[in-house]
């Protein structure tokens, strides 16, 4: 596709997701920077509904980056395990704390370069914050963004950085933290790894994969 063609391709997606999605927002449940933060670490390998049963109890034992940074680390772990992966997840989360204690005076880092430099922050993570914190402009790639914008034709790529760099490329910058938020409904409800519901789908205008089918 020409640059004008793949700009109004983009377009018509994100105007079919509004319309399908309005309320785009993360599942996850938080008060302020710092639970987001350590709700998304243990969202992985988890889904996001357990890990909301868990962060009342864990949120009301420890309130600030200061209460996690002296945390013994198997208080956390008692709290969290539901989680999986509870051991590895309660170092991070402890240990990325006293970072955002000691060095950013107990505060979240609004940059990508010293998000990363925290224990267990991803790219997917810093996206996150970034975009849903600091209302900056964000590509979070996670499995549904990536399995939709393949079936897309949006990319044909496998590594998670190279696709944000293409959808960042692509994507109006306001509208992209929404577009991943959206992503994750449509690939819950229709868009699935496994029997997709391509018939009833907003997107199959657009999809190369049921373009392919059909």
């Amino acid at each position: 596709m020409k640059n004008q063609d793949i700009k109004e391709h983009i377009n018509a997606i994100v105007s079919a997701l509004e319309k399908e999605y309005p309320d785009a927002k993360c599942s996850l449940e938080y008060k302020d920077p710092l639970q987001l933060l350590i709700a998304t670490r243990l969202a992985a390998q988890c889904t996001d509904a357990r890990v909301n049963l868990i962060t009342p109890k864990l949120f009301a034992r420890y309130k600030t980056a200061k209460d996690f940074a002296f945390a013994k680390i198997s208080e956390v772990e008692s709290i969290i395990r539901p989680c999986g992966f509870f051991r590895i997840k309660a170092k991070d989360i402890v240990e990325m704390c006293k970072l955002i204690y000691e060095k950013f005076g107990s505060k979240v880092p609004d940059n990508m370069e010293e998000l990363l430099s925290l224990p267990g922050v991803g790219r997917k993570t810093a996206n996150l914050i970034l975009g849903d914190i600091f209302y900056k402009p964000a590509v979070v790639v996670d499995t549904h963004c990536i399995r939709i914008t393949r079936r897309l034709g949006l990319h044909n790529e496998k590594d998670p950085v190279k696709i944000e760099k293409r959808l960042r490329g692509i994507l109006p910058p306001k509208k992209s933290n929404d577009f991943c938020h959206r992503l994750v409904l449509h690939g819950r409800a229709i868009c699935k790894a496994i029997s997709p519901k391509c018939f009833d789908c907003c997107l199959k205008s657009f999809c190369k994969e049921f373009e392919d089918k059909t």
